[in-house]
């Protein structure tokens, strides 16, 4: 296939060369178009207050000063426009587990790849060290996306443990589960005597139950999820639209 990668980690990270050399090998044909620097945490954000400047790396890489969102907007709509299938997003230096998927740059960069018309991909190492397993899981499912039934602007959301690919325990497909909230915001003081914080690290697992990517993970687990671009709460929809409009009503002296 003709592949887009992209990453938060930024372009010179090691899940990102693992991921490009080992497709390489495989015979897909690779772009490559990451952020100068980790990003992690950008979500989907764009930039709109500055000019976004392109830099043609030795090995082929384009590297962007901006979002991970910015450069598979980029590679889709400049650099690539029709030679690209599908986006790839990582390997990412740890994992994107259930609430981590609002904030990931990873997974915001697979998202941008659903105007290609092919599911994107997002891929993350839970640790730092086994980015070969991660790049094999990917060879192994890659040629069996196509066959399934997955619904228009999807995203698959994949986690791996940090394990050599022998002692991984299957794969399954998970839902998202949910973390607790993260400790306060740390405040300090800069080496001028500026007042600033540190945002604390993600909090604990607290929907980690079976049938979730926690879980997954727990159990040596590659866990698979399929995340959607509409976010729409279709099951509250008809009686929000009742309650509101018996609300308004009332409200105007209009009920009954």
């Amino acid at each position: 296939m003709k592949l887009m990668l992209s990453n938060d980690d930024g372009v010179h990270a090691p899940g990102l060369r693992t991921l490009a050399q080992t497709l390489e090998q495989q015979g897909h044909q690779i772009h490559v178009v990451a952020p100068d620097r980790d990003r992690s945490g950008a979500s989907n954000s764009l930039t709109l207050d500055r000019p976004l400047h392109p830099t043609h790396l030795d090995n082929g890489f384009i590297s962007i000063n901006g979002t991970p969102t910015d450069c598979v907007h980029l590679g889709v709509n400049a650099f690539f426009d029709g030679e690209c299938e599908r986006v790839i997003s990582g390997i990412n230096a740890g994992a994107n587990l259930g609430d981590d998927v609002l904030y990931s740059g990873t997974v915001a960069a697979a998202m941008e790849g659903r105007f290609l018309g092919k599911t994107p991909i997002a891929v993350s190492l839970v640790g730092k060290q086994h980015f070969v397993t991660a790049a094999r899981v990917i060879i192994e499912l890659l040629p069996h996306v196509e066959q399934l039934a997955l619904p228009a602007n999807s995203v698959i959301n994949i986690n791996v443990p940090d394990l050599p690919y022998e002692q991984l325990q299957g794969f399954v497909v998970t839902r998202l589960g949910h973390r607790q909230r993260s400790d306060n915001p740390v405040l300090t003081t800069n080496p001028r005597g500026k007042e600033c914080y540190w945002i604390s690290a993600a909090g604990d697992a607290a929907d980690a139950g079976e049938g979730t990517d926690f879980y997954a993970i727990k159990q040596q687990q590659v866990s698979i999820s399929i995340i959607h671009m509409d976010m729409t709460l279709h099951t509250a929809q008809t009686d929000v639209a009742e309650q509101l409009q018996t609300l308004i009503g009332q409200q105007n002296g209009m009920g009954g």
